[in-house]
């Protein structure tokens, strides 16, 4: 059976066209149905009258991504609000959006529901690892600013989860990020979430911002604002760094030996490549949402899809509901 991914086609500063686009090609390789939710007038004529398995769902509104989260209580008809309802109403199996964050997040609270006894939901982002098996998650990276020591208990909970069911890691390692390995180490918050976190499986202490993108930790734990500066950092760092490796290479003595390590290079930057990663996933709600980065491209977009298809065959929210359950 196929899954059915709805797509706010208004969403992200580079909508409709690259997400249209990218829609398209998840829908030619993957084998996924596509619902592109959006207006008529600017999606419809984006798509193939012929495509079968793409359909094309008018919605009148669109969250701008300066707008606040609340506003999809008044926009009733915009396109993130109409693809949460149809994940609700069981037309598509998950949602995927590269709009504004906060509305995608209120969206899928308001239609689609949280699961019961979890607090705060919880952006799940993969970390690339070069040269590692599999990606880390951290956990939050920008749904709740504002945390309590239980709720990044819950965080760690779903974070175990979801790299057990996604990555397919049996005993993940569970690290809570703070400013110190040893345990008296942090903030009040970080210092009573050691405490609470300590008899958990696979948890193995405090990790700095240094064991991001390195072998050792599967799961990295924190609130979502020291989370969301966390992963800014570490794009902003990947940028500055593939910048001044090319630019030394763009030397006119260096043309020759650009010309045999450019390829190599550009394959391997892949491993760090955004467009590689798709999105973060929404932990907590009671369906699959993919959450993708503003300035998505189409291939950003179809491995967002992707990503998706993921969580709904390894039956992400029915595993982490079992996980909450056994936790309380």
């Amino acid at each position: 059976m196929s899954v059915t991914v709805a797509i706010d086609a208004m969403g992200g500063d580079r909508a409709p066209g690259e997400i249209v686009e990218g829609a398209v090609k998840a829908a030619e390789e993957l084998g996924v149905r596509v619902i592109l939710v959006g207006r008529d007038d600017e999606v419809r004529p984006l798509v193939d009258r012929d495509a079968t398995s793409i359909e094309v769902l008018p919605a009148a509104e669109v969250v701008e991504m300066n707008e606040p989260a609340t506003v999809v209580r008044v926009k009733k008809d915009a396109s993130i609000v109409q693809c949460a309802q149809l994940v609700r109403d069981g037309k598509a199996d998950a949602l995927v959006s590269a709009g504004n964050t906060g509305a995608t997040m209120a969206a899928a609270l308001l239609r689609i529901g949280r699961i019961r006894g979890v607090a705060r939901p919880a952006i799940a982002t993969p970390i690339p690892v070069p040269g590692g098996d599999h990606a880390q998650i951290l956990v939050d990276s920008g749904s709740t600013v504002d945390c309590s020591p239980e709720w990044l208990v819950q965080f760690a909970v779903m974070g175990r989860e979801y790299a057990r069911t996604r990555l397919g890691i049996d005993e993940p390692r569970i690290g809570l990020l703070s400013n110190g390995e040893e345990p008296g180490k942090g903030d009040e918050l970080r210092k009573k979430t050691y405490a609470l976190l300590a008899d958990m499986p696979g948890f193995v202490g405090n990790v700095e911002g240094r064991d991001f993108m390195r072998p050792g930790v599967d799961v990295i734990v924190t609130d979502g604002f020291t989370g969301n500066v966390a992963l800014k950092t570490i794009e902003g760092a990947i940028r500055g760094t593939a910048a001044l490796v090319f630019g030394v290479l763009e030397q006119p003595e260096l043309k020759d030996a650009a010309a045999e390590i450019t390829p190599p290079l550009l394959e391997a930057a892949k491993a760090v490549d955004p467009d590689y990663v798709g999105g973060a996933a929404l932990l907590g709600v009671n369906g699959v949402c993919v959450v993708g980065h503003g300035s998505s491209s189409a291939r950003a977009i179809t491995w967002a899809i992707r990503q998706a298809m993921d969580c709904v065959d390894a039956h992400v929210v029915e595993r982490t509901k079992g996980a909450i359950a056994d936790a309380r």
